[in-house]
């Protein structure tokens, strides 16, 4: 291995568990900064990243639980964000008084807008687009299990953080380097948006959802907005690691007949065996929602270049109404004619 390069990890989450983690297992410097709590509970059980039949064990993870400390550790060549899109700009707040000292840093979030709050805040220079397509799921405190292994996307650095992509691929999450930042995010964000905001609704698994006749045909509505901002933008659909965005992209505009088959085996196997994130925090009673950054995403943009996203707009508010507990649960739960109603009344 060349000379380790030494990683400012904000939280211990599940993509914070399995980047850090790995990248600390084999043997690059790693600093997470995580609540107090939090901390100890992870500084007592370590770190463990289950693949197959290997795992993973970083016995002394190294912790701190202010930003001030972290950066008292030295120089820093690059910092992992992986928080819910909804706890970053209060993140980034933080960070302001330390930006001389902030290393460039890699946005693996979900969503196409995380990465402009950054730079505003940091500057251009201090942040690199970066996406996880592969499935990781949650045992517990800093403990994670890989549940499909496709791998990581980053933008090219540019120089910015020089190594990184290699040091990625030692800790075996199969990088790639993208050098076009904007369709990697917006591809992602297109296989984030199958059966993940309707399946929180309507408390359906994303293959009842596919196998529904009608709610199939609002799915692939809801996702060719989404592909007509793309295009209003010049954004192209790439192939993302172990993530075929360019069929999908195809099949989502291609007759029901063909793509309905085809799109339920993929969606029951890509999924990882487990419901989207958006049902799993709704369903947590969190209380918040990252559906304004996916299918709001849609709706922004979409004004912006003069493109129509009723159903964005529809799945995007009903989901926010649901998880600030101003619309009952049970208002479209296991009720898709409901849902279906109320859907083709915005278009």
């Amino acid at each position: 291995m060349s000379n380790p390069m030494r990683f400012l990890v904000f939280g211990c989450g599940a993509i914070g568990t399995y980047l850090g983690g790995s990248l600390a297992a084999t043997g690059q410097q790693v600093v997470f900064l995580e609540r107090p709590g939090v901390a100890e509970s992870v500084r007592q059980n370590g770190l463990r990243i289950q693949r197959k039949d290997i795992e993973l064990r970083v016995a002394n993870p190294e912790l701190v639980t202010d930003i001030g400390d972290a950066l008292n550790h030295g120089r820093f060549d690059a910092a992992i964000l992986a928080v819910k899109s909804f706890d970053t700009a209060a993140l980034i707040e933080g960070l302001l008084p330390y930006s001389d000292a902030i290393p460039p840093v890699v946005c693996f979030q979900n969503g196409v807008e995380n990465e402009g709050l950054i730079a505003r805040v940091l500057g251009e220079k201090a942040v690199i687009a970066g996406t996880v397509t592969t499935a990781i799921g949650r045992r517990g405190l800093g403990a994670v299990v890989v549940e499909k292994l496709r791998g990581v996307g980053v933008a090219d650095t540019a120089g910015r953080a020089p190594g990184l992509v290699d040091a990625l691929n030692q800790a075996g999450l199969r990088a790639k380097a993208y050098s076009n930042s904007a369709a990697m995010k917006w591809s992602k964000m297109i296989t984030n948006l199958q059966a993940n905001a309707s399946s929180a609704i309507l408390d359906m698994t994303p293959a009842e959802i596919f196998t529904h006749p009608q709610l199939f045909r609002l799915e692939m509505r809801m996702l060719r907005e989404a592909l007509a901002v793309m295009r209003a933008q010049d954004i192209p659909v790439v192939d993302l690691p172990g993530t075929p965005a360019r069929a999908l992209a195809a099949l989502i505009q291609a007759p029901a007949a063909l793509s309905q088959p085809l799109l339920r085996r993929a969606l029951g196997t890509g999924r990882g065996g487990k419901m989207p994130s958006f049902h799993i925090d709704l369903h947590q009673g969190r209380g918040r929602s990252e559906v304004d950054f996916l299918n709001g995403a849609v709706v922004r943009f979409g004004a912006k270049m003069g493109v129509a996203t009723p159903l964005n707009r529809f799945y995007t508010d009903t989901l926010t109404a649901l998880s600030e507990g101003r619309m009952p649960l049970d208002r479209y739960a296991r009720r898709p004619e409901a849902f279906i109603r109320d859907a083709r009344a915005e278009f």
